[in-house]
């Protein structure tokens, strides 16, 4: 019978707790940020903490991967290589990388993953990225089923990696230069700055104003949860939660959501198992609404939707809750729904009537008195120098929202989750005295003995009930009883003392045994002679940013090779970001959809818009064959200014590949 289909639940960490929360709670794997390198700059951790993750990860044959998905300075490379060792002797399982520059190094022989800054959206990147030696990669978000149907079956070694829940960067990942252009900070240097939350002005050829102060770049959040199984059955093996920034009550809450229907999915389908080891109980009911989200879409999985964008704001605006009854300064009394109720410190949020996210914290809420527990008095928490009166556009009948939950957030701030590995356990009956055999759900055995005279039990149904809750207490460990046999030939009598030291030496030894059969699987090895690239010639969009990264194109057959964004050569109006996302058909103003309406077919043109928020201002290109919108703009002189000032020219410049 062949051996079931591995699938892996990849979880963020942004430190070493968080991790280890992660695992507890159902990832099969965590990645997490290094000391340096990383696309979340903020989100660093030192080799310690790292290897202390590996450490509890190991414990369930679960997999720590470390984020070096940054482009790279020459100056830089060789601290990244010195990074690199340090954290295969921690260690690590895989790197995470973006800048192929890393390969041309002298590298110890852990696995790489291409991370999704290197955009994998075609058949023929995926391939060429496994055949040079990497072992998992992270496909383009944008990918439909069908895209993601037809890399499996050109990819036919390396894992297929997806991110299924979190915020969604509304450009190609890799390809997006805008946070650079206007503040110098480079996304693919892990410093974003988030320019596709602000707010913006759409106009048209003409100077009209198509969409006034919204954020017409800032998209819901990738939600997955009724898609996992036809992303398993398209050839995705590994499917990822998206935020190294998020909090412990996020990563707890969400990873125990995708564990929960993982589980529901391995047990109707047995030809699929975790990757790694445990079950799971939670001391709460997963619910990825209570954490922060701009609400949710499967972005382009099933198809080009119209509802994927979060124009109205990037904030959190929370889970309903209930309508304002009544304002009578200094308090409002709130009508919840049935089953909620109000604690102190809680968060509200309202829509104004300019569509503007608003928001108050709860300083003391009262159930009045009369109402059942339904209406609630709330005094707010108001900030310094605000006036109750200065809540806008809070009326009786405004629906409320809640976007702080304490309730919700004491429970998960507890120890929440416990994992346990099944475990049967077997007493038998030796010439010298006792042994214990124990063997896991994965096969891994370990056997103990204790050498005494036995003594014959007084109360046999007595004596066999203790032993077998004896050894049945495996509360402190990482393992739990499934099945305890006692093969003796007759009842015997062994003190508590006894039997508790003999379990726990078992247990020592099963972890040994299980340690012992743990793995790291090895570096893939290239594909000799060098594969040839699927282009002959990049542009910045390729993002070389240093000698060895041109080194390694060339090598694979390119001929010409731009220099990255950030080298500042790739000056003037350009591509500043690369979206599947379409301003136009979110806003109806495709082409396409007026196709077949009465009146508009034929009045729609895919002509440019602008955008502007103030002093900044972009034109948005519409590329309706591939049905992509590029952003377009120029690197604001002061920045290029201040960025020659501070940057030491140690990057590759635009030419020919070196031979």
């Amino acid at each position: 019978m062949p051996s079931p289909t591995p699938l892996e639940l990849l979880a963020p960490a942004r430190d070493a707790d968080i991790g280890i929360e992660a695992i507890n709670h159902g990832a099969d794997a965590v990645y997490i940020g290094g000391p340096g390198f990383g696309a979340r700059d903020k989100a660093g951790n030192e080799i310690a903490d790292i290897e202390r993750l590996v450490r509890h990860a190991q414990r369930f044959h679960a997999r720590i991967f470390v984020t070096l998905n940054t482009i790279l300075r020459d100056d830089e490379l060789e601290g990244a290589r010195r990074m690199v060792w340090q954290l295969h002797e921690a260690g690590v399982d895989a790197l995470i990388v973006q800048d192929m520059g890393l390969l041309m190094l002298d590298l110890p022989p852990i696995q790489l993953h291409a991370s999704t800054q290197t955009d994998i959206r075609s058949p023929e990147k995926a391939r060429f990225l496994q055949d040079v030696g990497f072992s998992q990669m992270v496909l383009a978000r944008e990918l439909t089923l069908a895209q993601i149907r037809a890399i499996r079956a050109q990819v036919e070694r390396a894992t297929l990696e997806f991110f299924v829940h979190g915020a969604l960067c509304v450009a190609y990942s890799g390809q997006c230069f805008i946070s650079h252009a206007v503040t110098g900070r480079s996304a693919n240097r892990g410093s974003c700055s988030q320019e596709c939350r602000q707010p913006y002005t759409v106009t048209d050829a003409a100077g009209g104003i198509v969409a006034h102060d919204k954020h017409v770049l800032s998209l819901k959040d990738n939600d997955q949860s009724a898609n996992l199984e036809a992303l398993v059955d398209a050839g995705i093996r590994s499917l990822k939660i998206e935020g190294r920034y998020k909090d412990m009550a996020t990563v707890k809450n969400v990873t125990a959501h995708y564990r929960t229907l993982l589980d529901s999915l391995m047990e109707r389908r047995p030809e699929l198992a975790a990757s790694s080891d445990g079950r799971y109980s939670f001391g709460f009911t997963p619910d990825p609404a209570q954490g922060f989200n701009r609400g949710g879409t499967d972005y382009f999985v099933n198809g080009r939707k119209d509802d994927i964008g979060a124009f109205d704001s990037p904030k959190h605006a929370g889970v309903a809750l209930g309508h304002v009854a009544r304002v009578k300064a200094p308090h409002f009394e709130v009508d919840l729904q049935p089953g909620l109720q109000l604690h102190n410190n809680d968060a509200l949020t309202w829509w104004d009537r300019q569509g503007e996210l608003q928001g108050v914290p709860v300083n003391i809420a009262t159930p009045v008195e009369g109402s059942g527990g339904r209406r609630w008095q709330v005094e707010p928490n108001l900030p310094l120098g605000q006036s109750f009166a200065e809540l806008k556009d809070l009326f009786p009948g405004t629906e409320l929202f809640r976007n702080r939950d304490m309730a919700w957030e004491r429970r998960l701030a507890k120890p929440s989750a416990e994992r346990r590995i099944a475990v049967d356990l077997t007493l038998a009956q030796t010439p010298q005295g006792l042994s214990l055999s124990l063997k896991d759900a994965r096969g891994h055995r370990a056997s103990v003995e204790l050498a005494l005279e036995l003594q014959p039990a007084r109360d046999a149904a007595r004596q066999e009930a203790q032993l077998k809750d004896g050894l049945s207490a495996l509360g402190d460990t990482i393992f739990a009883a499934r099945r305890v046999r006692l093969a003796l030939r007759e009842p015997v009598f062994l003190p508590a003392a006894q039997l508790k030291q003999l379990r726990r030496d078992g247990v020592a030894a099963l972890e040994a045994a299980r340690a012992a059969a743990l793995v790291r699987l090895p570096r893939a090895a290239a594909v000799e002679p060098p594969v040839p690239y699927p282009e002959d010639s990049l542009s910045y969009l390729a993002n070389v940013y240093n000698q060895q990264a041109a080194a390694f194109y060339a090598r694979h057959g390119v001929r010409l090779i731009e220099a990255a964004y950030e080298s500042h050569e790739a000056l003037g109006e350009v591509s500043l970001m690369i979206t599947k996302h379409c301003v136009r058909y979110s806003l109806q103003l495709c082409p396409k959809q007026a196709k077949g309406v009465t009146g508009v077919q034929g009045t729609l043109r895919a002509e440019p818009l602008v955008i502007t928020q103030g002093k900044e201002r972009f034109t948005l290109k519409f590329d309706c064959k591939p049905c992509e919108m590029h952003v377009m703009g120029t690197m604001k002189k002061s920045v290029l200014r201040q960025l020659k000032a501070e940057e030491p020219l140690t990057f590759y410049r635009r030419g020919t590949a070196p031979a």
